[in-house]
C-alpha cells in the first residue's frame, strides 16, 4: 500500500536507514541532513529492523536510557513489522539481510529510502547522502 503522491513529487513516505538515525540521534555534523525526515513522523515509515539496529547500537555504545529515547522517537512514525510478504520482497535484493528488509519496506510502501550506505546508491527509490 503506497502512500499517495502528486505527479512529479517525492513519495509522502520516507524510510531513514539506521546510519541516518544514528547521525541524527548523536547530533553529529551530518544530523541536519536527516532532521527534516526524523522530525516529521507523519512521513516516516520505520522498519522494525531499524529500531533493533539503532537501539542495540546506542544501548551498547551509550546507555539504555539513550536507547529507550531513540526507540520512542522512532516509534512516532509508522512502524512496519517483518512478515512473509516483506521477506519475499527482501530476498530478491543482493543486500545483507537487515539492509534487504529495510529496502524492501521502502519499496513495498512506495517510500523513498534515505541512506548513507554506498551499497544502496544506485538502487531505485533511494536518496543517497555520500560521506565526503
Amino acid at each position: 500500500m503506497a502512500a499517495p503522491t502528486k505527479a512529479g513529487k517525492e513519495p509522502i513516505w520516507i524510510v531513514l536507514d539506521s546510519s541516518c538515525w544514528i547521525e541524527y540521534l548523536r547530533d553529529t555534523p551530518r544530523a541536519d541532513l536527516f532532521a527534516t525526515a526524523a522530525e516529521n513522523p507523519e512521513r516516516l515509515l520505520v522498519p522494525i529492523i531499524t529500531i533493533y539496529e539503532v537501539t542495540k547500537k546506542l544501548r551498547r555504545e551509550l546507555s539504555p536510557k539513550v536507547a529507550a529515547y531513540a526507540e520512542a522517537l522512532m516509534c512516532r512514525g509508522k512502524v512496519v513489522d517483518v512478515d512473509t510478504a516483506l521477506s519475499r520482497i527482501a530476498i530478491c535484493h543482493p543486500l545483507p539481510m537487515a539492509d534487504s528488509l529495510i529496502y524492501a519496506t521502502a519499496q513495498a510502501h512506495g517510500a523513498k529510502l534515505w541512506t548513507q550506505d554506498a551499497h544502496f546508491q544506485d538502487l531505485p527509490g533511494v536518496k543517497f547522502f555520500a560521506k565526503d
